[in-house]
């Protein structure tokens, strides 16, 4: 997969699920600079919402032990992103002054967080996402895929909250599924497998109109392409997403010039 990035022309990477990178900074280090990689930032999916749990210590380690952004999912603690509690107000009140604390605690090293609002997370829907920026200070990740799967524009909340958002991963979407997930016709998983995602320029989403918002309003952060998919089997070199992340790179290179 590194050598794959490499010959795409991508730059660097998050850090991506344990296990896939070596735990140690300097191994990981030396294996992304062999393919001419850098490291974003890590995605970290977290219990943020539970008051007889204190996140901060475990995050504490992830904080020592990567570099780049950290971009926290508010996990349910289920597995995996089909199913979901709603929170009381008690656990609101938690998820809110634990994004806070979190926020401080990074800043404080001169790190960025930000919350990536997730399908099959707490906050996943617009009403979540909105009690999120009006209840705390914590930066947003701009999931363009999972804003809109989970009912928000990412249009309008690029445009609303431009000033908020400090990353952005990008995703195109089939919004016909998107609404049957939405509706609970279709578990998220199997709308994956079925093609949920679409390369950029594929799908139904204003990738290069969210770009210009956010550049307009002064976005200097990453822009990380995903190019999510389930796969059954280790595909052939060249198969698996390698096509439609090639695709999906010509489109941004052509429509936005914001590929980095």
């Amino acid at each position: 997969m590194l050598a794959e990035m490499r010959d795409l022309g991508l730059a660097a990477t998050e850090l991506g699920p344990d296990g896939f990178l070596p735990g140690g900074a300097h191994a990981r280090e030396e294996m992304l600079a062999s393919y001419g990689l850098g490291l974003v930032g890590a995605f970290i999916p977290v219990v943020l919402h539970d008051p007889a749990s204190d996140p901060l210590p475990s995050l504490d380690r992830v904080l020592d032990a990567t570099d780049g952004v950290l971009v926290l999912a508010a996990a349910t603690g289920l597995d995996g992103y089909d199913g979901r509690p709603e929170l009381d107000a008690e656990a609101w009140a938690t998820l809110l002054a634990t994004l806070d604390a979190i926020t401080l605690r990074a800043a404080a090293r001169g790190r960025l967080v930000t919350l990536h609002p997730h399908v099959g997370t707490v906050v996943e829907g617009r009403a979540e996402v909105e009690r999120v920026l009006d209840g705390s200070n914590v930066p947003l990740c701009l999931d363009t895929g999972h804003l809109l799967v989970g009912g928000t524009d990412p249009v309008w909340l690029a445009r609303f909250a431009a000033r908020r958002i400090a990353h952005v991963h990008l995703k195109d979407v089939d919004v016909s599924l998107a609404r049957r997930v939405l509706n609970g016709e279709v578990a998220y998983t199997d709308a994956v497998r079925d093609g949920l995602y679409r390369p950029l320029g594929d799908g139904d989403i204003d990738i290069p109109g969210i770009i210009r918002t956010l550049e307009d309003a002064g976005y200097e952060g990453w822009y990380v392409m995903e190019q999510d998919t389930v796969l059954t089997e280790e595909p052939a070199d060249g198969g698996g997403p390698y096509d439609d992340v090639r695709r999906s790179l010509e489109f941004l290179a052509f429509h936005a010039g914001a590929a980095r």
